[in-house]
């Protein structure tokens, strides 16, 4: 039996030496290391062997069965290392050719506007105030001189998430612009003293969200800055220098701009103001609807209203307001025709800033 034992051996590992597929790697695990094999089948018959002659032949038995185990290993991992030699030989894989350069993130355009919007101003003694996106009714109209029904509304189609049922005239939406930022700003300015509210000046920078047409010129979510001066003696004056200072430094010293006479709920009186539009140099376009100029901005006085719902006593203080969209402002300096560009995300416009 021990004899038969060293055939089994000797026979296996002379026909491993020969294989060069995994394929006959296989059979050759078969034939030699299966149920059915002559090695198993020793194993089988060790009962019918004496109590003196089982324990060496069981011993050799496993002797062979792990030699041929770890010669059966050592073959597998030689064809596999000889498989992966083949591939990269036909691949013709340079290992030592440097690695792709990984892309570095950028910067959306808007961001680069609110970031040099955020400096202008912030030398000018502005400094950020951030509201939230999620607003009441009362802050959103109400506090901003948007009485129920008022007909202002219709201009600001809004996304309310939740309707009002339980809350009466006072509903939750998605804020329609930042000046929602004004109330609270100027509550919590207040609120250090009562008697005596110190000034303010601020901006709001913020996501807003109106239930409007998507066309070349508007979205229905948009950046907005807001801009807020509270103080005493502060004139239209100072606005109009303050926003004319702001136009010079963001388009350059050149820059021609203009205020028209406009309205809005929350500021008595109110303007907007234009610049030359730099897509067309002022002779005409898509863009600025062939005028030759492009609005940026909304502004205007705080009306006593809003100024009394603040905090602030519209007898002893006054201030400015002003609202402006990064995008527009985007499209300007980078003479960018359509405004959908800045959501869809789209690789060939975004690699250019």
């Amino acid at each position: 039996m021990i004899e038969q034992l060293e055939q089994i051996e000797r026979q296996a590992l002379g026909e491993l030496e020969s294989i060069q597929d995994d394929e006959a790697l296989q059979r050759w695990k078969v034939n030699h290391l299966g149920r059915s094999s002559p090695l198993m089948k020793t194993f089988d018959g060790l009962g019918k062997l004496t109590k003196e002659e089982r324990p060496i032949i069981g011993r050799r038995a496993n002797e062979v069965k792990r030699s041929l185990e770890a010669a059966f290993e050592e073959r597998n991992q030689g064809l596999r290392q000889v498989a992966i030699q083949r591939a990269l030989a036909a691949e013709r894989l340079d290992v030592s050719l440097p690695g792709r350069p990984a892309w570095r993130g950028r910067l959306h355009p808007t961001t680069q506007t609110l970031r040099e919007m955020y400096r202008v101003l912030g030398e000018m003694g502005f400094q950020v105030y951030l509201s939230r996106e999620v607003e009441s009714d009362e802050m959103n109209f109400q506090l901003l001189n948007f009485p129920p029904n008022h007909p202002a509304r219709e201009m600001q189609d809004s996304f309310y998430v939740d309707t009002g049922t339980q809350r009466g005239d006072n509903p939750i939406l998605l804020r329609t612009h930042t000046s929602p930022g004004q109330i609270r700003a100027m509550r919590e300015f207040a609120a250090l003293n009562p008697q005596d509210p110190p000034p303010v000046r601020i901006i709001l920078p913020g996501m807003c969200f109106r239930y409007e047409q998507i066309t070349y010129r508007s979205e229905m979510q948009f950046n907005q800055l807001e801009g807020l001066a509270v103080g005493r003696q502060i004139t239209m004056g100072d606005l109009k220098g303050t926003l004319s200072d702001f136009a010079r430094r963001m388009f350059g010293q050149q820059v021609r701009s203009r205020f028209r006479a406009s309205h809005f709920p929350f500021t008595e009186p109110s303007a907007e103001m234009d610049i030359e539009c730099f897509v067309c140099g002022g002779e005409g376009c898509q863009v600025c609807k062939r005028s030759g100029w492009l609005e940026i901005l909304g502004c205007g006085m705080v009306h006593p209203v809003v100024l009394r719902n603040g905090g602030y006593d519209p007898e002893r203080y006054s201030g400015f307001a002003f609202g402006m969209g990064p995008e527009r402002i985007t499209m300007l300096r980078h003479k960018i025709e359509d405004i959908r560009y800045f959501w869809a995300n789209d690789p060939r416009f975004l690699e250019q800033f």
